[in-house]
């Protein structure tokens, strides 16, 4: 059986502040897997593990009825428990004060899909790239809502990590004007909180941002 490709398309966040309870969160998330996800990523910095591990498996639930993995951001330990609960395409986003690929694969297994923040530095994605990490993220690219202190980075970064031959996540202020502009850069994966959740209709704001997508595909 071909696993569905998840290297190239849009990377939905979810975000606690804009999907504050359960029936908002995976009604919105429902949506936009609809409207047509690579990959889908639970973020919640709350210290409530009840809510977490009840909100984390039922959107793995949900994602794997569309085939699209789902990301736990910063927690291997949740990652891990999803999987072992029979959720087996659960990976996980590593920050850098977040642990390292090597304790995330050892914990979720070699096909687990390993994701790590590398900002606006080449020496981090090369290092993540050598620890076997699945993807690499760069940003901020544009302005961001969700992160508007993150250091901003050149777009010509994106290009310039080609030579890892990982997947090149595009994050922060990623929005329907400008998502072409990452993904020409060289961007294989488009990463969106507030162009996905921060309003109305999560599955048609998906359906014109993989449009976009599509179209500068076409034209690079």
């Amino acid at each position: 059986m071909i696993e569905p490709d998840w290297t190239h398309g849009l990377y939905a966040i979810t975000d606690a502040a804009l999907l504050p309870e359960d029936e908002r969160l995976f009604s919105a998330c429902d949506a936009a897997l609809r409207g047509g996800l690579a990959l889908l990523q639970y973020r919640d910095k709350s210290g409530d593990g009840e809510k977490r591990w009840r909100q984390a498996s039922e959107l793995a639930a949900r994602c794997a009825t569309f085939e699209v993995p789902l990301i736990i951001n910063d927690d291997v330990a949740l990652a891990a428990r999803l999987r072992s609960a029979g959720h087996r395409r659960v990976g996980v986003h590593l920050g850098q004060q977040d642990g390292h690929v090597d304790g995330a694969r050892y914990r979720l297994g070699p096909t687990a899909i390993v994701g790590v923040t590398c900002h606006a530095r080449l020496d981090l994605a090369e290092r993540a790239a050598a620890e076997g990490a699945s993807y690499l993220a760069f940003g901020r690219f544009f302005d961001s809502r969700t992160k508007p202190s993150a250091q901003p980075a050149s777009l010509s970064l994106l290009g310039e990590a080609g030579c890892f031959g990982l997947p090149r996540v595009a994050i922060g202020g990623i929005a329907a004007d400008n998502i072409a502009m990452a993904r020409r850069a060289g961007a294989d994966l488009a990463a969106a909180v507030d162009a996905v959740f921060g309003g109305q209709d999560p599955e048609a704001r998906v359906s014109e941002l993989n449009r976009r997508l599509t179209a500068a595909a076409l034209d690079s």
